[in-house]
């Protein structure tokens, strides 16, 4: 017979196989105990006082559960809209689990009061237990929308959940992580690969969770301007995503002090190949500090492109115009090229729109009708109140071929196109005041004159009498 050596696959096969026979006989020898104790437990009256006791936490807890929701109107009104509130509405969800919070808090108490009485009080760790878990799958239900992160805490994080209170949760990792293979240095267990795949997928979860509310609750801090709350905003992101990274290699078992090695070779892709995708985070980064650019604002591009800002990345930003395209702009676009921004410290914009009238007009009484009807438009900026320069203003621009050009100036809030379009509304204003005071509209006229109309009829008779 052929004995494998030590270091074998088959020797470490046969070790692992024998190592969880062991932790299996273990496991069986600690319940049994525990079995003949329900047994014992059955035929003594302690049993009953127990469930008596039972029964009387959870009508206090009730009793408790019912004052506290009354009192804070918080577990009581549902704040609506549920999307502007989300931890508002979390908590007001949540407190139909005061009831069952309360009872597991005093079944505790319970179960440390009763240990000065008696070695075992299984009942009641039994009911503190089982209750344990209802509160946890009522909160699964209650807090988490998501139908398939629902379904990974039912069916994986339960199950985990019940092996620590039963006590058996520290045996279990022993054997997950005694099934392992060995590569050189390298030991990757079962333990391992499920504690990677469980930890990893929640803290991916939380940090999404946790962003999404966070810079919700952010932008609706109206006491902060806008810009605020969005450099606020993308910060938040960014440290939130630092520590979900953090952790993760935490997880995965990966000492922090061997990152200066992978930090080196970040720095080498850095100088190679990239260049462009850091430029683009750094500019992302200052122009959060610095404000320059910020969500709201109508920016035109060096080559003629406008739009309003609707996203800032920390990769690019992205311009969305009134045809209803979205233009992605890199960061160091807005670092390394100049750039118009229309609304970024005064939202009020002046325009003009243009037309002529005929030279017989009276250009001081037109002038005056329209700036009348122009300061009419809601829209437009007039009034007393206002400097004479922010007023609307008709003036001579030339002296055309057909008549003279005129233009109206006036000012505005906001960008004068998409739903708060008022060039289009004054053009029609104009016209239709200048009908109504009999002002005419020049258009180009041309003269023609024939020469010699006899000419061809004499060339016609020239030629008829050749024939």
């Amino acid at each position: 017979m052929t004995i494998p050596p030590i270091n074998s696959p088959l020797a470490t096969e046969n070790n692992a196989e024998s190592a969880w026979n062991h932790e299996k006989d273990n496991i069986l020898l600690s319940l049994e105990p525990q079995f003949y104790t329900v047994i014992d437990k059955l035929v003594q009256g302690q049993l009953y006082s127990e469930l008596g006791a039972i029964v009387s936490v959870y009508f206090v807890a009730w009793l408790l559960a019912g004052r506290v929701r009354k009192m804070l109107p918080l577990f009581r009104v549902e704040p609506l809209p549920p999307e502007q509130h989300p931890l508002k509405h979390l908590c007001y969800r949540c407190g139909k689990l005061l009831f069952p919070v309360f009872a597991i808090m005093m079944l505790r108490m319970l179960v440390e009061f009763s240990a000065w009485f008696s070695d075992d009080a299984w009942v009641m760790k039994g009911a503190l237990i089982i209750a344990i878990l209802l509160v946890f799958h009522s909160f699964v239900n209650i807090a988490i929308r998501n139908r398939l992160v629902a379904t990974w805490f039912r069916w994986i994080a339960t199950p985990v959940l019940m092996l620590h209170l039963v006590g058996v949760l520290d045996d279990v990792v022993t054997v997950l992580d005694s099934i392992a293979v060995e590569v050189g240095n390298i030991r990757i267990s079962s333990y391992g690969v499920v504690r990677l795949i469980i930890f990893g997928s929640l803290l991916f979860w939380l940090g999404r969770v946790s962003s999404n509310t966070g810079q919700t609750i952010i932008r609706r801090q109206e006491s902060l301007d806008i810009r605020t709350r969005e450099v606020l905003a993308k910060l938040f992101e960014i440290g939130l995503s630092i520590v979900i990274i953090l952790l993760l290699l935490q997880v995965m078992g990966i000492n922090l002090t061997a990152l200066a090695v992978f930090g080196g070779a970040v720095g080498v892709g850095l100088g190679f190949g990239l260049q462009a995708i850091a430029s683009n985070f750094i500019s992302g980064i200052i122009i959060l500090l610095d404000r320059s650019v910020t969500v709201g604002d109508y920016v035109e591009l060096e080559d003629g492109r406008t739009g309003i800002v609707t996203q800032l990345n920390m990769r690019s930003t992205t311009l969305e115009t009134y045809d209803g395209k979205d233009i992605v702009v890199p960061n160091e676009k807005f670092i390394t090229s100049s750039f118009t921004i229309w609304t970024h410290k005064n939202n009020k914009q002046r325009y003009r729109v243009d037309f002529s009238v005929a030279y017989k007009t009276d250009v001081r009484a037109m002038v005056e009708l329209v700036k009348a009807a122009v300061a009419e438009h809601p829209q437009v900026l007039s009034g007393d109140r206002l400097p004479i320069e922010e007023r609307p203003d008709c003036e001579i621009d030339s002296f055309g071929d057909n008549g003279i050009n005129m233009f109206v100036e006036f000012w505005m809030e906001g960008i004068d196109d998409g739903r708060n379009r008022v060039g289009g509304d004054l053009l029609l204003t104009i016209l239709e005041t200048l009908q109504q005071n009999g002002i005419e509209i020049p258009f180009p006229q041309r003269e023609v004159k024939i020469l010699n109309l006899d000419a061809p009829s004499s060339a016609m008779a020239e030629r008829g009498g050749f024939q």
